[in-house]
């Protein structure tokens, strides 16, 4: 059996053995098959999981309830796959909780639910199909506005995730480029660039990120630009440092002998030998990302309602906190929590891993 000792497999197997940092891995894979799927598992598929029924306001996990539809939409284009998917699908019908029903006729007469406590008369509606009536359970409850939590918790994944990876990629590129160009060059170019780097590293990350969204505007697509440009000086400051190490070495010593262009140089030879710690100042970047995203959406800066995010959730119901409904704050900050603290257990992992020095593996 032929046993595979590339550097890549070794590195590999030194990672599974961090159980801790593979439980993490696996979390993170978890949460990202759950933000791609979106709309496929929430139980409210509409657009933003946006249903309210106020009548549920602050209901109680594991709550179930009756509703009668009331009216059909006969204009309601059904979406495919896929736009079910990313976009999900505005509902065909309007209904109403109730707590009672009986038909006479072609008649429907129910009690509408107004309140635990309190009981509705009854009014009549016509009666559309067999099927008219259905039951929809809330397993995490309802917020303020009657709207399921866990559908809207869920499609918070996308928004923090796709945050966390353009933000990432917009600091990659930009780091990776300054940090090599200043450790590679050197001289007035180093010291230009360590002078910027410098200065953006002495503001607040989140104040930074408020100001660039000032400059830009309130939105989605603007919150990538802002974490992203916030979050580039930890990229750029270990790039420098490790380009400076390796420039004098032989390989690179070669490269410039056989007459490499500079870019090839630096691109084709030292990059990929940095790769490791790029990854792991990568995962701890996704992870601060993150957080300056849920600390934007709670200040408003973020994404806009509807458009579920966890941080303006905990902003819409941190006021429950005190009272009997703290869960409303409490999941998101629970789903915060939990992602970043994986994102911080794959840093350490991918630094244990490809820090050859202190482990020995035998294969």
């Amino acid at each position: 059996m032929e046993i595979n000792n590339s550097p890549s497999s070794k590195i590999w197997k030194r990672f599974k053995k961090n159980k801790m940092a593979f439980g993490g891995l696996l979390f993170i894979l978890t949460m990202s098959l759950m933000g791609i799927l979106g709309y496929l598992i929430t139980p409210d598929k509409s657009p933003m999981a946006n249903t309210m029924h106020l009548q549920l306001s602050n209901k109680k996990p594991g709550r179930s309830f009756d509703f009668l539809i009331i009216s059909r939409k006969n204009n309601i284009e059904k979406v495919n796959f896929l736009e079910l998917m990313l976009h999900g699908q505005e509902a065909d019908f309007k209904s109403i909780p109730i707590t009672a029903y009986r038909e006479v006729g072609d008649k429907v007469y129910v009690r509408e639910y107004i309140g635990d406590d309190e009981q509705a008369e009854e009014s009549e509606y016509p009666k559309l199909s067999s099927n008219q009536q259905y039951r929809q359970t809330f397993w995490l409850g309802t917020d303020t506005y009657g709207r399921d939590m866990l559908s809207r918790l869920i499609l918070g994944i996308r928004v923090s995730l796709s945050v966390g990876l353009m933000a990432v990629l917009i600091s990659l590129f930009i780091g990776v480029c300054l940090g090599a160009l200043a450790g590679y060059f050197g001289g007035k170019t180093d010291a230009l660039i360590s002078w910027f780097m410098n200065v953006i590293w002495s503001l607040p990350s989140l104040l930074l990120v408020i100001a660039i969204s000032f400059a830009l505007g309130k939105g989605f697509w603007q919150i990538f630009i802002a974490v992203g440009l916030s979050t580039w000086v930890d990229v750029s400051r270990l790039v420098r440092g490790q380009v400076m190490a390796l420039k004098e070495v032989e390989f690179v010593e070669a490269s410039k002998a056989l007459g490499f262009s500079t870019s090839r140089t630096i691109i084709r030879h030292i990059l990929p030998n940095i790769a490791g710690p790029i990854l792991v100042v990568a995962s701890a970047n996704f992870a601060s990302a993150i957080l300056l995203e849920t600390g934007l959406s709670f200040l408003g800066f973020g994404a806009q309602p509807p458009m579920p995010s966890w941080g303006s959730m905990i902003k819409e119901n941190y006021g429950y906190i005190i009272m009997d409904a703290a869960y409303l704050a409490l999941l998101p900050g629970l789903a915060i929590m939990l992602t970043v603290y994986a994102f911080n257990l794959l840093a350490i992992g991918l630094r244990d891993a490809f820090d050859v020095k202190s482990q020995n593996i035998s294969v």
